[in-house]
């Protein structure tokens, strides 16, 4: 088969997996506030350490974070990573007075993310992928006045991205994603009253726009097996295109459904200026060093407010993540050229509830195992996450998220030579 043709089957194999990609949902109540959760574009192998990579870059890893990263593609690698992870949650609320907490576990998973990257010549790149910016899932209830409120949320927005990067001159490379936001998200509120009756409200808010991130890099050698790469990337705030509504159900009656309200995104929601900087550190090709940065002023961007649903209000959100990955030997035996990997963060995110702030700490570990007889890669990690509000922690969540990443990594591009 011809390279374009395997190319074009592969774009096709991504695209038409969308569908499915993006099928991760939040599992937490927290995630009917704003958009739902946010995700930083981090591959498996970035995830084991600590979700690091904007100063990161390699022909043999593709780093949506940083998209000038991709002008370090190998010249004669084709790479496809996908992702899928499996959690456990557990969650507790805050006790009042001598009452015992109330605790709930759940369970998800699915397809995370789908990425591939190709050389463009001797000094770019290029990659195309699907990946997450936001999900929502959540299911709870509480008691009211003659009767029972319930809460159900599900959907996310996502991201199909394409991006570019070129070497600018030696050691300095700039990149830029260009990534088309879509999906849904609906937030459910029932109302079941001691009489019988079942009202439902129903939020449901469509995002159909365009996104662009821009991203740059230098590395400069401090001697043949020390090196140093400084990263930084960059998103602009805008405003959002797509519509929210709220229709109302009467479940007991036959009757039409009511439309409440219906209003545009755009001039009234908007996503915020993101910044990201890291810096990398590496020796010998078998340690790799990064800490991270990442800052969004979401307190200066536009929501949408709806008739029957409680308006959010935002906070600017920070993360720091460290991590490191060693590789004992390049070459040698199976075990020797197993990658491990570890790293941690602490995010305070952006939405609040009332008047507190919601922060998350997390710390993974994992492994990087290489198929036989291939330069594939298999990423193997676990993950511990807690997230709770503060001052006042309300809801606390904990999770056990087991994640595997397959990176292939195949020669495509040698020609062999006629004799």
């Amino acid at each position: 088969m011809k390279i374009s043709k395997k190319i074009l089957l592969s774009w096709a194999v991504l695209l038409c997996g969308g569908s499915i990609a993006v099928a991760q949902q939040g599992m937490s109540p927290y995630s009917k506030f704003g958009y739902g959760l946010l995700n930083d574009n981090a591959t498996a192998a970035q995830r084991q350490m600590g979700g690091v990579g904007y100063g990161m870059n390699s022909g043999r890893q593709i780093n949506v974070m940083n998209p000038a990263s991709y002008a370090a593609a190998d010249t004669l690698t084709f790479l496809f990573d996908m992702g899928v992870d499996f959690t456990v949650m557990k969650s507790k609320e805050g006790a009042v007075g001598e009452n015992e907490a109330a605790k709930d576990s759940k369970y998800g998973g699915g397809i995370d993310y789908l990425t591939m990257q190709v050389p463009i010549g001797k000094r770019m790149g290029a990659s195309l992928g699907l990946v997450p910016y936001s999900s929502v899932g959540y299911s709870f209830g509480s008691k009211i006045t003659n009767g029972i409120n319930s809460h159900e949320g599900q959907g996310g927005i996502n991201q199909l991205y394409l991006g570019f990067a070129g070497k600018i001159f030696k050691g300095f490379s700039l990149g830029a994603n260009f990534s088309y936001l879509f999906g849904h998200t609906v937030n459910d509120v029932y109302i079941n009253t001691d009489g019988g009756s079942t009202s439902l409200f129903e939020q449901v808010l469509r995002v159909r726009d365009w996104r662009v991130q821009f991203g740059a890099q230098y590395s400069f050698d401090l001697n043949k097996d020390n090196r140093i790469t400084a990263g930084l990337v960059y998103s602009p705030g805008k405003t959002l295109l797509g519509k929210a509504t709220v229709v109302k159900y009467d479940v007991n009656a036959d009757e039409a459904p009511d439309t409440l309200a219906t209003k545009r995104l755009k001039g009234n929601a908007s996503l915020p200026d993101t910044w990201g900087a890291g810096l990398n550190y590496q020796w010998q090709k078998r340690l790799m060093v990064e800490a991270d940065f990442t800052y969004q002023p979401w307190s200066k961007v536009q929501t949408v407010e709806l008739p029957q649903f409680e308006g959010t209000r935002f906070a600017d959100r920070w993360q720091v993540a460290l991590g490191a990955q060693f590789t004992p030997s390049l070459r040698g035996s199976y075990v020797k050229r197993i990658t491990y990997r570890m790293g941690g963060f602490y995010n305070r995110d952006y939405m609040m509830v009332g008047d507190n702030h919601v922060r998350e700490y997390g710390v993974s570990f994992g492994f990087g195992f290489p198929a036989l007889a291939s330069k594939t890669v298999i990423n193997l990690g676990l993950e511990y996450r807690h997230r709770q509000a503060h001052p006042n922690p309300l809801l606390q969540e904990s999770y056990i998220n087991i994640r595997l990443g397959i990176n292939f990594n195949e020669l495509w591009f040698f020609q062999n030579k006629i004799k």
